[in-house]
């Protein structure tokens, strides 16, 4: 997914920008970060993160940097931040989500603009400066970023900082990632998790509007254009993705797991069990809220080895996926031998890794296991935040399972009733193949009541194949489906 970080002040804000972009990390991407704007202009530096974390990688590269404005960023594949000189003026900008009708805008780019792309890779042209191209076809940065939003499908939430200083924050059209404003003193900051803020100094002030632009300056904060009142945030920020001590849209997502929990143990008909644990660390929330709700001591049958082991979805390759799961989390056998346990976790993507480390737990000795899982099943891949590297749905558990049920002409809509005959058969097959003794997953109202907003408020798309931004048509948004219309056809 990634995460940034950008600072404004009347001092020094490297340490600030420093900090702040290393509270993103556990985002768990690829390529991090910094851009700081000095008296002769930008100073920027790229590190790949994948085998070391963001701050060790630029410790060294601390004193290379002196400014009053800067941005920081964790990024899911591409080199950023960009340095761009446009007839705009000379900028440096920095992106989160996913563009997915780049080949269709840099053609378009090509034909009526005559566009060049520098910043090429296996992957093809970087989003971020396809985004910066788009912005460059205004006539000024306020147009610009107000025509990219409009024009991307997925999302794109950005900072731009221009060589006078000033910077501006642009949330994704749909708010589906968030961007918070703090301030300390003479300094603002905009980060999209705010739990980037206390340690610096900084209260966070309010979240940014869906579609929202900002600009920022030494003297104040200025909005470019307002918010729209059309919300679809990401429900699986409160789930996984999430760190526990942020809020977005003044929800707290630690609060939000121990009520998710607590939804799960409500439609569980009173199962008992030696202890409730879960799967570290996004899972431990979940099984706090389970604990609580159906009187079952927490335990930590399984505890994560942190100091150098990413989050386990980071690689592409399945077995070196497979080996940071197996290496992170270490069983502690005498709270396993002879026990049932009940453990929450926030999702099951491909299954693998769930699958292995049920296999250890009977090994060693667990007497039941069963498995409460935070979210409804995943039937459709993610079109909006890229939080799941599969290159195919096909991938996704769900999804191979009801291929094994019904071939390639499965109707997946039937699938999503959690009370229908299909969607328990499926989940019937899944915790076979996993090997537990039973298996339940979350319901998608029971999830959007424990985040507290409006279901039409927050983005389904992955459980449901809905998205409630579309007002204009499914080929529009890309959705299987469309809250507001007549799905076109069951694969979308």
């Amino acid at each position: 997914m990634g995460g940034f970080f950008g600072v404004v002040a009347k001092h020094d804000c490297v340490t600030d920008l420093f900090y702040g972009t290393d509270y993103h990390s556990h985002l768990g991407t690829m390529r991090g970060g910094m851009a700081v704007l000095g008296e002769d202009g930008f100073t920027r530096v790229i590190h790949d993160i994948r085998t070391s974390q963001f701050r060790s990688k630029f410790e060294d590269d601390f004193n290379l940097f002196k400014g009053r404005a800067g941005v920081g960023v964790i990024s899911d594949f591409e080199d950023q931040p960009l340095i761009i000189a446009s007839h705009l003026g000379t900028f440096a900008i920095v992106t989160v989500g996913v563009v997915t009708n780049l080949p269709e805008l840099v053609t378009e780019l090509y034909a009526k603009h005559r566009v060049q792309f520098s910043e090429m890779s296996r992957a093809g042209v970087n989003p971020t400066e396809l985004v910066a191209s788009l912005i460059n076809t205004q006539d000024s940065f306020e147009a610009g970023i107000r025509y990219a939003q409009e024009r991307i499908r997925g999302s794109c939430s950005m900072l731009v900082l221009k060589q006078d200083g000033s910077l501006f924050a642009a949330r994704d059209r749909y708010g589906r990632t968030p961007v918070t404003l703090g301030e300390k003193g003479d300094a603002r900051a905009f980060a999209l998790e705010s739990c980037s803020l206390p340690n610096l100094g900084y209260l966070p002030v309010r979240d940014l509007g869906p579609g929202e632009i900002v600009r920022m300056t030494q003297d104040g904060v200025e909005i470019c254009r307002p918010p729209s009142a059309e919300l679809a945030i990401c429900a699986f920020l409160w789930v996984y993705f999430g760190y526990p001590a942020s809020s977005y849209e003044g929800h707290n997502v630690e609060s939000v797991r121990y009520r998710c929990g607590e939804a799960l143990a409500k439609h569980d008909g009173g199962l008992r069990a030696d202890f409730v644990a879960g799967i570290p660390d996004s899972g431990m929330g979940h099984g706090l809220g389970y604990a609580r709700a159906a009187g079952i001591p927490f335990a930590r049958p399984f505890v994560k080895y942190t100091p150098t082991w990413p989050r386990s979805f980071m690689p592409s390759v399945q077995s070196h996926r497979e080996l940071i799961a197996r290496m992170k989390l270490i069983p502690i056998p005498d709270l396993i031998r002879g026990k049932s346990l009940i453990f929450c976790d926030d999702s099951i993507v491909r299954g693998t890794q769930l699958r292995d480390q049920v296999h250890r737990l009977y090994d060693d000795g667990a007497r039941e296991i069963h498995m409460r899982i935070a979210c409804p099943p995943l039937l459709f891949g993610c079109k909006f935040l890229n939080f799941s590297r599969s290159t195919s749905e096909q991938d996704l558990a769900a999804r191979r399972t009801i291929k094994e049920l019904e071939g390639d002409t499965a109707d997946i809509r039937e699938y999503v009733d959690p009370d229908g005959g299909r969607h328990q058969e499926m989940v019937g097959r899944i915790q076979k193949r996993l090997g537990l003794t039973s298996l339940k997953y979350q319901r998608v109202q029971d999830l959007a009541d424990a985040i507290g907003l409006p279901r039409n408020k927050i983005c389904t798309f992955c459980w449901t194949g809905e998205d409630v931004s579309c007002g204009s048509g499914c080929q529009k948004c890309g959705a299987a489906s469309c809250a507001r219309q007549e799905p076109a056809t069951a694969e979308g």
